[in-house]
């Protein structure tokens, strides 16, 4: 029996099992911590925890149920303070990027990183360890049903959406400049427009005085950040993700001002992932923002950091045979 077999049956399993940021802090506050007294309590009714609302809750309130302030040492899974709606705005279920509406389309599909084909469950899996700074979920966990249980009903949800509904109301989407990133105006950038939400330190805002609630604005540098093996750790897919949707409910960057403030973002100090060597064992497949080598080139580690990206693609461009 295929690995994917296996969970084809745990995910058959999981179905018998199943019983049944917006723009002001207010409603961002209201969005993530609303419903916490059921979760407590849908916790005590064993394995009916495995819900898609359950799946929804542990993306929206990620650090207070599986983070490191948790009481019970078994349930402390990340060493972050972010959630997974901390990127993934509204649960996922706004259109546009990092939405997770269309998540069970893509798979299974061909992880270059893992050089092996990879679920849901193993993209979960990939967040945690490295978005959230944190460990695996066992496979036949509450929490892991749950979740991708979640996930994969969201591809009902976003069918059921009319063409508006669907439409992402997002600026054009973000053009690399050929050129390397200037860390210094980035700052500007990050003084101007981000500080406010995130803080000079970068450290974030707090939802309430308890820090296990993690952040109504995350953290996005510092020990409460993802880690160095994250892939918003890379330039081009944080610079994608600014232009995109920040500053929140006003993503009115310019294509050189998200640039630079990623690069900023990614020049401060987080935690550091074990193991990073062993990614991409295909080194050509690593992408061109990488900023942790080895790599399958010459071109140093700084310029794949901050760029120029443009002479890295188009090396990695004439490697391609030609088009039939």
């Amino acid at each position: 029996m295929t690995i994917h077999q296996v969970r084809a049956e745990r995910r058959g399993l999981s179905a018998a099992i199943i019983v049944s940021c917006a723009v002001g802090a207010g409603v961002v506050g209201a969005t993530l911590y609303q419903g916490r007294d059921q979760v407590t309590e849908a916790r005590t009714v064993g394995s009916a925890v495995a819900t898609e609302e359950y799946g929804r809750r542990l993306l929206r309130e990620t650090p207070e149920l599986l983070g490191h302030d948790h009481p019970d040492p078994d349930r402390r899974f990340i060493r972050s303070r972010l959630a997974c709606a901390s990127c993934h705005l509204k649960v996922g279920t706004e259109p546009g990027t990092l939405t997770l509406l269309q998540t069970d389309e893509h798979y299974p599909r061909f992880s270059g990183r893992a050089a092996a084909m990879t679920d849901i469950e193993d993209r979960i899996n990939e967040c945690m360890t490295r978005s959230m700074n944190g460990k695996p979920l066992p496979m036949d966990s509450p929490e892991m049903i749950a979740m991708a249980s979640y996930l994969r009903s969201l591809g009902a949800q976003y069918e059921a959406m009319g063409a508006t509904s669907k439409h992402a109301d997002e600026p054009a989407a973000f053009q690399m400049p050929d050129r390397r990133a200037d860390v210094t105006a980035g700052e500007t950038v990050y003084t101007e427009r981000c500080a406010i939400c995130h803080g000079t330190d970068g450290g974030g805002l707090l939802a309430t005085a308890d820090p296990r609630q993690g952040f109504l604005f995350p953290a996005l540098w510092g020990p409460d950040s993802f880690n160095d093996g994250a892939g918003m750790g890379r330039v081009l897919t944080a610079s994608r993700f600014i232009k995109a949707r920040m500053p929140l409910g006003q993503p009115d960057l310019t294509d050189e001002q998200a640039f630079d403030v990623a690069a900023f973002i990614n020049s401060k100090p987080r935690p550091a992932m074990a193991g990073l060597e062993h990614d991409y064992p295909d080194l050509t497949r690593k992408p061109i923002d990488n900023g942790y080598g080895p790599y399958a080139d010459d071109f140093p580690q700084d310029q794949h950091k901050y760029g120029p990206f443009k002479p890295i693609a188009d090396y990695y461009n004439s490697l391609k045979p030609p088009a039939s």
